[in-house]
């Protein structure tokens, strides 16, 4: 379950990130006038535990970038879950680079409420076997605020055709 608190402080971090840290994505001659991210609310009905389908034979797959190069990913797991009482599935990527599972996704609001691109959500392993799929962390790429960074587009398996209305939302 998202805990508020813990929410808050962690969007309160991130502003503050990008306001003040040298690797923040915001222009510095932005920076002044940078008033925070905007959020949806908290929506604890997007918070899921979940046991990932693992690939049997995980292959890799390039996925193309904000400004038109390509990166390669391990396609690691896939989850299923509903929205709104709609299924809705997408797959979890390892990085190559890093090792770490990424979550890139495009949803109903994608272009409208949120990022065009998409979002980004990093997908923590818990106990047993789960992993957690807390869309109130999901993220705008680092391209959103800043053309010189590349960064990979979702690919089409990883595009929802229901509203995730959790995590960066455009201003």
């Amino acid at each position: 379950m998202t805990d508020a608190t813990e929410l808050e402080e962690y969007r309160a971090a991130k502003d503050q990130f990008f306001i003040e840290d040298d690797a923040s994505p915001i222009p510095q001659r932005e920076r002044d006038t940078f008033k925070g991210l905007a959020y949806y609310p908290p929506n604890a009905e997007l918070t899921y535990e979940v046991v990932p389908e693992v690939f049997d034979l995980p292959e890799t797959v390039v996925m193309q970038t904000s400004d038109g190069e390509e990166r390669a990913f391990q396609r690691w797991a896939r989850v299923e879950f509903l929205v709104e009482g709609l299924p809705a599935a997408l797959t979890i990527y390892r990085d190559l680079e890093s090792d770490h599972l990424f979550l890139p996704f495009q949803d109903t609001t994608s272009g409208r409420e949120s990022y065009g691109a998409g979002r980004y959500l990093e997908v923590p392993e818990l106990e047993d076997g789960k992993y957690l799929l807390d869309f109130n962390y999901a993220y705008h790429p680092f391209c959103a605020y800043n053309p010189y960074y590349s960064c990979p587009i979702p690919p089409p398996e990883n595009r929802l055709s229901v509203p995730i209305r959790a995590g960066e939302r455009n201003p």
